[in-house]
């Protein structure tokens, strides 16, 4: 090997990014060694102490960005101040690289492998067939029992004709049945196994506590979505439901099998129930994501800030579709990235079918695919070989051949209803409800710099699934998310690695969804149209904070670093649980109405031995949604709604009655009175901190309901 030159020497030390560094030795000093017993301690270099040496450059960096991050936190952010303290955190952030004090974590080796195009004939051509009698047969917007098992079998037949085995069928089968025939099962329990169950247990603690009362009422896209549950037990097995604009089928079953399996009915908890499985069952794609690009170190950091971070928790406990997004992103990224690392088909094959899968999940998950096609692109721009280029394709066209065959339902019908499936979709990136309010490019970068700005800065006023006007991301994981992305980006420059690029896009590409709302832009940014970036997002932090480890026992500091890393993560769990049990629960309750409180009088009057039809709300603008009573009551058909016109017609009803007036209604009560001279008027005292939300019971005769605390005369 020549001699390095000086010119090599300064390129060495002056580059601030992971590289072989040049040392000059020391020249040697030949000299008797005193006796051990003759060396003092203050005689030791501190160099070579076992401490180390402090990494100031790295404290310091941490010390003004994690400043900078709390100067943008609510109620009285400071810009200005915050960016200046984040300039200097960046100068030191470089200056640490450069002095190894940060080492960013490699990306795992490509492995591409060699697909010799096997695969099993008759199998595919069934599956085809089956494919074509599957589209024909799921006509009319309705799942049979015919149609739904020609299309799973013809799902099974293209995955067995084109799947690769890695043993033989019947080894694998032998395989299990080995497993089972064990007469015991042994696991060794490390200090790695005892983490991930710490993780997953706090995963479970931040998904599922206090379910019930977080968030504490369901609002009317939660009595919509009933509606559809209850149409499909009642055998109307629909592909895509109109009712609301149109939603995708898979929230549907899933609640209705939820509720059918814990017991929960036809609630507001079994739309969450099934919501917050949803987020869970996201985590492990995470955590696979984390590995197959780094290491196991950044998998549990990524596993771990996405099990308290507030952003996914709260867009998982709402009981709407928002998770379905992220739900089936995560396991396409991941199987697309190993499939493009190793060019493994079966990854391939995976990937198509959770890709046509998320297409019956969330409508924001559409934009999936075009992430699909840019990753593959950025691959092929990278990639050098020819051959790999072809191969490459080929296994490409497997998984958007996967993808049909899954997304075949909602293709039918999207083929015959084009209007219905993609109306909601076009009133935000195009005209179809209002006029574009501007110039659709002006509006569109400012979407992008919003919505970028909203994982630091302000992700938006939407209070049904965001605590409104503060940062998407908890000061911790926003200080690491910024020098992730900055390292990431900075390692592109130097390496030209299409995964990191990949990783930095995918951020504002997974965001489309909501920066794409052209004609609402006050809707941009919005945390569930933005879910599916969550994943990278957290992937990016936790490479972050890998690097600050490695750099950090680079320098003698490993169990100081794991300290500092431990503490920080228990703050960032902290202000996250705040973040969702506190505020968010909160402002929920602020924002939504108390229909609970409703139901928990009629639940009363019901417990006297009246009938629940004998109940009513009287309906005023901008009040509550009277069909949430019905939800609460277990029935989402019940809807107690009276109109004014129609309080003459109960008359000639029987038994007693119990009427529900907004506490500002004046024109009811006393049409009330003067229909039904001997009813009594009550006054509903709602919680202490919800103001504005009492109201008038007007009961029929007086003895109605029983009085408790909650009650006052007028």
């Amino acid at each position: 090997m020549e001699e390095p030159s000086i010119l090599d020497y300064l390129k060495s030390k002056l580059n601030p990014w992971p590289h072989e560094k040049i040392d000059i030795p020391d020249i040697a000093v030949e000299s008797e060694p005193l006796p051990a017993s003759q060396v003092r301690a203050a005689d030791v270099p501190f160099s070579t102490l076992k401490i180390g040496r402090l990494p100031w450059r790295s404290l310091l960096t941490l010390g003004f960005a994690i400043s900078g991050q709390l100067l943008l936190e609510p109620p009285a952010p400071k810009p200005g101040i915050a960016l200046a303290f984040y300039f200097a955190a960046l100068v030191f952030f470089v200056w640490a690289i450069w002095q190894s004090e940060w080492i960013i974590p490699e990306l795992r080796e490509d492995l591409p492998t060699v697909d010799w195009g096997a695969f099993r004939r008759l199998p595919l051509l069934a599956s085809l067939i089956l494919g074509v009698l599957a589209f024909a047969f799921l006509g009319d917007n309705l799942f049979t029992t015919f149609n739904v098992s020609l299309w799973l079998l013809s799902i099974g037949l293209f995955v067995y004709a084109l799947w690769v085995p890695k043993v033989s069928w019947p080894e694998t089968w032998q395989g299990i049945k080995n497993f089972f025939d064990r007469d015991f099962w042994s696991m060794k329990i490390t200090p790695w196994v005892i983490l991930l169950v710490l993780v997953w247990g706090v995963a479970i603690f931040y998904r599922f506590s206090n379910l019930n009362g977080v968030p504490a009422e369901p609002f009317s896209d939660h009595a919509e979505k009933l509606l559809d549950v209850y149409d499909v037990s009642q055998g109307k097995s629909s592909i895509f439901f109109v009712r609301n604009t149109g939603r995708e089928f898979f929230q549907m079953y899933l609640t209705l099998a939820v509720g059918s399996l814990f017991g929960t009915g036809f609630s507001f908890l079994s739309l969450k129930l099934g919501t917050a499985l949803a987020g869970f069952f996201t985590l492990p794609y995470v955590y696979l994501l984390g590995k197959e690009l780094f290491n196991k170190r950044v998998a549990l950091l990524a596993l771990a800030l996405t099990a308290f971070a507030y952003w996914p928790n709260v867009i998982s406990r709402v009981g709407l579709r928002f998770p379905l997004y992220p739900l089936f992103a995560a396991p396409v990224l991941f199987y697309l990235i190993r499939g493009l690392r190793t060019q493994n088909r079966n990854d391939f094959i995976l990937s198509g079918l959770f890709l046509g899968l998320g297409l019956h999940g969330y409508s924001s998950f559409r934009f999936v695919p075009i992430v699909v096609v840019i990753a593959i692109l950025l691959y092929l721009l990278h990639v050098r070989s020819g051959e790999l280029k072809k191969q490459t394709l080929v296994l490409s066209s497997i998984l958007v051949l996967a993808s049909i065959f899954v997304f075949m339902p909602l293709l039918r019908y999207t083929l015959q209803n084009s209007d219905s499936v993609t109306y909601r979709a076009m009133t935000r990136l195009a005209d179809a409800e209002q006029p574009l309010p501007g110039n659709p490019l002006v509006i569109f970068l400012d979407n992008l710099k919003n919505a970028m700005l909203m994982l630091n800065w302000d992700n938006g006023e939407i209070w049904v699934h965001s605590v409104m006007n503060r940062p998407a991301l908890d000061v911790v994981s926003a200080v690491f998310f910024v020098f992730g992305f900055l390292a990431l980006l900075g390692r592109y420059y130097r390496r030209r690695d299409w995964r990191d690029l990949l990783l930095v896009l995918s951020v504002p590409l997974l965001m489309m969804p909501s920066i794409l709302s052209l004609a609402f832009p006050m809707e941009n940014p919005s945390l569930n149209r933005t879910g599916g970036a969550y994943i990278t997002v957290f992937v990016i932090a936790a490479f972050a904070i890998d690097a600050l480890y490695l750099g950090l026992k680079q320098v003698g500091w490993r169990r100081g670093g794991l300290l500092l890393i431990t503490m920080l993560i228990t703050w960032s769990a902290a202000l996250n649980y705040d973040l969702v049990f506190n505020q968010y629960a909160q402002q929920f309750r602020y924002s939504a109405w108390n229909t609970s409180d409703i139901a928990q009088v009629t639940k009363s009057f019901m417990a006297a031995g009246n009938p629940m039809r004998n109940a009513w709300v009287i309906p005023y603008a901008h009040w509550v949604d009277t069909r949430l009573v019905g939800t609460w009551l277990g029935d989402p058909t019940y809807n107690p709604v009276l109109w004014p016109d129609q309080v003459g017609d109960t008359v000639s009803l029987p038994g007693n009655k119990l009427f529900f007036v907004k506490d500002n209604d004046f024109d009811s009560l006393a049409l009330l009175r003067d229909v039904y001279p001997q009813g009594a008027l009550s006054y509903y005292h709602a919680a202490p901190d919800l103001i504005g939300k009492d109201f008038w019971v007007f009961s029929v005769p007086d003895t109605s309901i029983s009085p408790d605390a909650n009650f006052s005369q007028p």
